[in-house]
């Protein structure tokens, strides 16, 4: 007679056939997160637009060409231009500090993230300048990659830095996520929300990789030359979920309540004649990693499930829905077992620990694995090489984590999930995934092995 434990694994877990050691399984999620990466990697993105048939046609009937990139891979974007042959008027780039040197000739400026500084509106203000110098018959060409809110950011008159700056802080604090960010980023700006494109006399087209759910271009890097179906009023409704009016610089209320009624300039909309000499692609979609992923599974013999709804929430909540999901969709599978899903899931700090929320999701995810019966291995991982204020991608745990935890003389493990400290947890059991920084962003993947 089986033990009524393992009646309830077999039913609800895959059914196992050659049991793979927990070794075997570590290294191979290792593996296939590598793979992820590298198929989401921004300079083939851009070579592979740049012999695409709209991108080549644009650049071909344009009279002269300036070039502009911001974010997370400026610097990798434009090194992919430039080795295509294009002889760009101008070649600007604005990105993260440690980034490669760009091409001879460009101009960089060095923003900051996930908070703005002087140097993300030194480079905003130069990239306003190079689109203004656009004639007609000109091409603008803005390569954009995550991170771009934030390292290309200039506020709207009224409002300072350090207004913007307390601003993001306490909506990242308060679990924002990319989308309430940006809409509010949008309308505090004097450069996203479509008022890049519209400062250009020429044509602009934009060439974006994705690091939001649904790959929205209004709010990849805040959508500097698309129409901004957003508002005011969608700001303001923001800043009342996420703290009320009163968390926020009076400077910052005061902009967004004169917007909504109409005394400030709405963000340009798709009926904006502005923007109809703009065109926008996304050349690196969010679930490209998604694919890599799938591709690399597949070569080690798993039996591959994509999750095709993305990972959202709060991390340690969603966690634990993603596992009970996973446990659905894998009942009585035959092992071994490989399901993959991205998102971008948010983090309410209330603590006063270091970490991110790839960690915090791999860390209420290690509490469930237990559910999924048989052997299981799980990590999230953030596409750009940093969650949150780490330099850590993401962590992996697996059934032998709060074993191996309390085996580390760690008697309260889960202090340290209520304390936001889950970098010094996974940092204990050498459990974190440092890849250092990937130079693009695609959000975050989240990957379960079973065996």
């Amino acid at each position: 007679m089986r033990h009524p434990q393992q009646a309830r694994d077999s039913r609800s877990g895959p059914h196992h056939g050659v049991t793979r050691p927990l070794a075997q399984l570590r290294s191979e999620l290792q593996h296939i997160v590598r793979a992820a990466l590298d198929a989401v990697d921004a300079g083939l993105l851009v070579r592979r637009a740049m012999v695409d048939p709209v991108v080549a046609a644009s650049l071909n009937a344009a009279s002269a060409v300036h070039v502009a990139a911001a974010g997370k891979a400026a610097s990798v974007m434009l090194e992919a231009c430039a080795s295509y042959g294009v002889a760009p008027r101008a070649m600007l780039g604005i990105g993260p500090a440690g980034s490669p040197a760009p091409p001879p000739g460009t101009e960089w400026h060095t923003g900051g993230h996930p908070l703005p500084t002087e140097g993300s509106l030194d480079g905003a203000r130069r990239a306003l300048f190079v689109a203004g110098g656009v004639r007609a018959g000109e091409l603008l060409l803005l390569l954009l990659s995550g991170g771009g809110s934030a390292l290309m950011a200039l506020p709207a008159e009224g409002v300072t830095l350090a207004d913007k700056q307390q601003t993001v802080r306490r909506l990242l604090d308060a679990g924002a996520d990319i989308h309430e960010l940006n809409t509010v980023r949008k309308h505090l700006s004097a450069i996203k929300g479509g008022l890049l494109a519209a400062a250009c006399p020429g044509t602009t087209l934009t060439l974006a990789v994705s690091d939001v759910v649904g790959d929205d271009l209004s709010v990849i890097a805040s959508g500097p030359t698309v129409p901004d179906p957003s508002t005011f009023a969608d700001a303001l409704a923001v800043l009342a979920r996420r703290g009320g009016e009163p968390a926020f610089p009076p400077s910052v209320t005061a902009r967004l309540r004169a917007g909504a009624a109409g005394a400030v300039s709405e963000t340009p909309d798709a009926d904006d004649v502005r923007l109809t000499r703009a065109r926008a692609l996304v050349i690196g979609r969010q679930r490209g990693a998604v694919e890599g992923a799938r591709q690399a599974a597949a070569s080690l013999g798993f039996a591959v499930h994509v999750v095709d709804a993305p990972v959202t929430g709060e991390a340690r909540l969603a966690a634990a829905r993603h596992v009970d999901e996973i446990a659905r969709l894998v009942a009585g599978q035959p092992a071994p077992v490989c399901v993959i899903a991205a998102g971008e899931t948010t983090v309410t700090v209330t603590g006063g620990g270091k970490g991110g929320r790839n960690q915090e999701f791999t860390f209420a995810a290690a509490r469930a694995l237990s559910r999924l019966g048989g052997t299981a291995v799980a990590a999230s991982v953030g596409t750009d090489g940093i969650d949150g204020p780490t330099d850590a991608a993401g962590a992996i745990g697996d059934s032998t984590t709060f074993e191996r935890a309390r085996q580390a003389g760690i008697e309260d493990p889960d202090a340290y999930l209520r304390d936001n400290n889950t970098y010094a947890f996974f940092d204990r059991l050498g459990d974190l995934i440092r890849t250092g920084p990937t130079r693009t962003n695609v959000g975050d993947i989240q990957i379960v092995l079973l065996a």
